[in-house]
């Protein structure tokens, strides 16, 4: 499957470029960026051609693979599903409801295959964890800490203005939600509020009555990063592992699936846009709570 690559930045790179290549059923057909330069370099590096026009990339394409920020992935995306291209977004999916929708109604409108790379989601270990906590039901509350610390010198994402514009609500705060709603269920309302440190905490209430609660930041110190998924329920504690392969393995294993969706004529991927549409509402209710100090129904 031809792949149009659209984004030049690390993650577009050292991820998406580097997987599609390595992988046995994918072959990159081009590279977009907003910067020529940039898409002309990273093509060069794979031996494909650097286009300066979207729909040209389209049309030599059967997939895109989008790693830009969520507000031009969401335009993107709408004219690739209108195209009749498969998706293999990024999360999240766009910065608001409406751009969400409008991805959503053009991948159902034309019926592509389409998954979102929540990466934690394409490690089997944490997959396997989360299928055998849903089963086992009763869970009554979960506890997310994510503490991230990009803005260190080196890190390839410090300077990421949508990022810093955005903060861990909307950059970290799908990876936590990507976790707890495959357990928990849908999430009904939200309540948030703001901390030190770029720190923003949610609490959540899922259907059913369970609650959640995520503590999450980018600029933590880098003594405090951490990474801690908790359920707690009448049959004790569980604790979710981290994932145990590369991030290269997890973009692949989202190539299998969604290569897997175009073979089979399916079109019920657990991490598709729908899904990613669903996170998305959560992160602007979880916008509006904190901002306006109340609880806000989802």
């Amino acid at each position: 499957m031809r792949f149009g690559l659209f984004g030049t930045g690390h993650w577009a790179a050292e991820t998406h470029a580097a997987a599609i290549d390595a992988h046995p059923r994918a072959r990159l057909a081009g590279v977009w960026g907003r910067n020529p330069a940039k898409a002309e370099a990273l093509a060069q590096r794979h031996g494909v051609p650097a286009f300066t026009d979207v729909d040209a990339l389209l049309a030599a394409s059967d997939a895109v693979a989008v790693a830009l920020p969520p507000d031009v992935q969401a335009d993107i995306a709408v004219r690739a599903a209108t195209a009749g291209r498969h998706l293999l977004l990024d999360k999240p999916l766009a910065l608001g409801l409406a751009d969400a929708d409008r991805v959503v109604d053009a991948a159902l409108a034309s019926g592509v295959a389409s998954v979102v790379f929540f990466t934690q989601r394409f490690h089997p270990n944490v997959t396997g964890f989360l299928a055998s906590t849903a089963a086992a039901g009763g869970w009554q509350h979960a506890r997310a800490t994510m503490f991230a610390s990009i803005y260190q010198p080196g890190n390839p994402y410090g300077d990421s203005q949508w990022r810093r514009d955005r903060g861990a609500l909307w950059d970290i705060g799908p990876h936590a939600l990507s976790l707890i709603l495959p357990v928990l269920g849908r999430v009904t309302r939200v309540a948030a509020m703001d901390g030190p440190s770029g720190l923003t905490h949610l609490l959540l209430t899922h259907d059913g009555g369970a609650t959640s609660s995520l503590s999450l930041t980018l600029d933590a110190p880098a003594e405090a990063v951490t990474r801690d998924f908790v359920f707690f329920g009448p049959n004790g504690v569980e604790s979710a592992p981290p994932g145990d392969g590369s991030v290269l393995q997890a973009f692949g294993a989202a190539l299998d699936q969604l290569l897997a969706e175009v073979d089979a004529g399916t079109r019920d991927h657990r991490c598709d846009v729908r899904f990613g549409r669903e996170v998305v509402a959560v992160l602007e209710a979880a916008e509006t709570a904190r901002a306006q100090g109340r609880t806000v129904e989802v």
